[in-house]
């Protein structure tokens, strides 16, 4: 059975960091692209930062170049999301999302929600940015 499960949500001040852990467990790692995407009530998940299953090609929203950065530890089944200068409006649930695609497939689609349907995902964490 697949489990994806993330963790290290909180409250941060502005201008604070943040990392994001997800494990997934009950699937070959490797064989799997992985997400991050944010839902703010009464909208649809948007694609935050995604990663390809080399781990060499990484896909950011404009919203989060820069300041957030992906990565997979194949070794430990988990994918991190470090966020750093943290914005208000980087306030949502955080999701994990893992895929049974190709590195092309991602080149395609990136983190475009819509093609991610068939993924597993977690039940996500919480991340509160005060002003």
């Amino acid at each position: 059975q697949v489990q994806v499960l993330e963790s290290g949500g909180g409250l941060v001040q502005a201008g604070g960091s943040l990392r994001l852990s997800c494990t997934a467990s009950g699937l070959t790692f490797n064989d799997y692209v992985l997400g991050w995407f944010r839902k703010i009530p009464e909208n649809q998940r948007d694609g935050v930062s995604c990663i390809a299953r080399s781990g060499k090609d990484t896909y950011y929203a404009d919203s989060a170049r820069g300041r957030f950065t992906i990565s997979r530890d194949s070794a430990k089944n988990t994918l991190y999301l470090q966020m750093n200068d943290l914005k208000p409006d980087d306030t949502a649930m955080y999701y994990c999302a893992a895929v049974k695609q190709s590195d092309t497939w991602l080149l395609a689609y990136r983190c475009t929600y819509a093609y991610w349907a068939d993924a597993y995902w977690g039940q996500g964490t919480q991340v509160t940015v005060s002003s």
